[in-house]
């Protein structure tokens, strides 16, 4: 009997860590790059921890999960390197505004940001509107809704 439960414990984690697996390269698949580049080349390093939208270097160059990152800095670029689930844009960097109003993949200005709770989002701006300012009317909700319909999305 007690092999039975460690058998159909190891089994069920075993099953979570395949999923957690195909979930991330789920996402993978969904990522907004541009010739392999996340964040439209800026650092995101930048966003999180400094506030500022700031473009990286070629000088200062990552790959994580399929993507290349640029940082402007060494320091950044370590920062990164340390944690890069801190970091990283949610919705694949794709407008998050797009994703709370059920819209999908959605490009967006990298000037045009917001780091709530350590999670850094992107948005829209252009000759359509201003999708920061929509998000900004309703922030908590935004992030619910939007964090379902990325789900739906990558398949999760």
């Amino acid at each position: 009997m007690l092999f039975n439960r460690r058998h159909l414990v190891f089994a069920s984690l075993a099953s979570l860590l395949a999923f957690a697996g195909f979930a991330r390269a789920a996402e993978k698949d969904h990522l907004n790059l541009k010739d392999g580049v996340a964040a439209k080349g800026y650092d995101v390093v930048s966003y999180v921890d400094d506030g500022k939208a700031v473009p990286g270097k070629e000088s200062f160059v990552t790959q994580y999960e399929g993507a290349t990152y640029r940082f402007s800095s060494q320091e950044h670029l370590q920062k990164f390197k340390t944690d890069p689930g801190k970091f990283i844009p949610q919705f694949g960097g794709w407008c998050a505004t797009a994703f709370a109003e059920d819209h999908g993949k959605v490009d967006v200005d990298p000037k045009s940001f917001k780091v709530t709770d350590g999670k850094l989002y992107l948005f829209y701006k252009g000759l359509f509107g201003d999708a920061r300012k929509e998000w900004l009317k309703d922030e908590p909700g935004n992030v619910v809704k939007a964090n379902q319909n990325w789900k739906k999305t990558v398949g999760g």
